[in-house]
């Protein structure tokens, strides 16, 4: 029973963000108790956030609402200027870096995984991220034609056109590869 939050900050991708949470509520749905909680977090005092191509969002809480420690999992999404009003957030790099010494998962897609370079947090680890958006991430291993990989407890995603695989890469570590790939007929991908 995973505890999820997304954060979103002004200038997010919204389909990033939004491919998680409807995914991530969607086993949820299908495995009762697999996703008890996905809730879409502001990290400003303002519920309604304004993504990277004007789609506003109400977000389900503000970061002042919470507390961080609950959740399993910490998901940020991609755009910009998303990432870096993220990265200017100190009560999120705080939240990111305890949630990452207790063993915790962090996923990040698109251009986010620099903020988990930033932090340290990738370092010797395999990531996938959007191409050209590897600042921090010099240590990590990169891997930018990747759609979603999994390491230890850290899941990244590449892009806008992968962040299905990543909510789906996100649903596999916490149930099983079995209901994943339920999850995953149940969106029928055509190749």
């Amino acid at each position: 029973m995973a505890k999820v939050a997304v954060f979103l900050a002004t200038g997010f991708e919204e389909t990033e963000m939004i491919s998680v949470v409807d995914v991530l509520r969607r086993a949820e749905k299908t495995f009762p108790g697999s996703f008890s909680i996905v809730e879409m977090v502001s990290i400003t005092d303002v519920k309604q956030v304004t993504g990277a191509h004007n789609i506003t969002i109400q977000a389900d809480k503000t970061m002042q609402e919470i507390n961080v420690a609950d959740y399993d999992c910490l998901v940020l999404p991609g755009g910009q200027p998303g990432v870096d009003n993220l990265m200017n957030c100190e009560t999120l790099m705080t939240a990111l870096t305890n949630h990452a010494k207790a063993d915790k998962t962090i996923a990040a897609i698109c251009a986010a995984p620099q903020i988990l370079g930033k932090l340290g947090l990738v370092d010797g680890i395999e990531v996938t991220h959007y191409p050209g958006c590897d600042q921090y991430l010099d240590k990590a291993i990169k891997k930018p034609h990747m759609s979603a990989i999994s390491e230890g407890n850290i899941i990244t995603g590449s892009s806008i056109g992968g962040a299905l695989l990543f909510a789906l890469q996100i649903v596999d570590h916490f149930t099983s590869t079995e209901e994943m790939l339920q999850l995953h007929q149940q969106l029928v991908f055509n190749y």
